[in-house]
């Protein structure tokens, strides 16, 4: 009995050693993601997916196709909000971080760790003016910061597109 138990355990760990090891990508798969996210991000044509919300010290997993879409001549926010409003809209349809921008301020700068850049997004033609503050791996996955005069700041996780 127990030489059966170890031979069907050594067959379930080699299986599972031989999945996870078909699904890692090589070095080369890694450098070619990161050449095509750097491209992106310094290029103005990226989409940030949001995946995890976090405001007030909580955290909340997003399941709808929350994003932010930047190109040369927009931005386009399509975010929840959770949070403290100090001036909360009249419709409530616009209690999210919503909002298309074709005035607005862009800057990318190196970050701190090797392969990661910092964004920098300001608009200028929305109602009160809202900074996004991306930092953006060459992995792609990204951490997105939104300050807005009229709300507390929330920030978000997910990855770019």
């Amino acid at each position: 009995m127990k030489n059966l138990f170890m031979l069907v355990f050594s067959i379930l760990l080699t299986g599972t050693l031989f999945v996870s090891c078909g699904t890692s990508k090589t070095l080369a798969e890694k450098e070619q993601e990161a050449l095509l996210i750097k491209e992106k991000v310094e290029s103005f044509d990226f989409r940030f997916n949001a995946k995890i919300a976090l405001a007030d010290g909580r955290t909340k997993f997003l399941n709808h196709s929350y994003n932010v879409s930047v190109s040369k001549d927009s931005v386009i926010a399509f975010l929840p909000f959770y949070g403290r409003m100090y001036s909360p809209p009249m419709d409530p349809s616009e209690i999210g971080i919503k909002f298309v921008s074709t005035d607005f301020e862009y800057k990318v700068t190196a970050g701190k760790r090797p392969g990661t850049w910092n964004v920098f997004i300001k608009t200028s033609d929305t109602d009160r003016t809202i900074s996004l503050w991306m930092n953006v791996s060459d992995n792609g996955t990204a951490q997105l910061s939104v300050t807005d005069p009229n709300r507390s700041p929330v920030s978000f996780e997910g990855n770019i597109e």
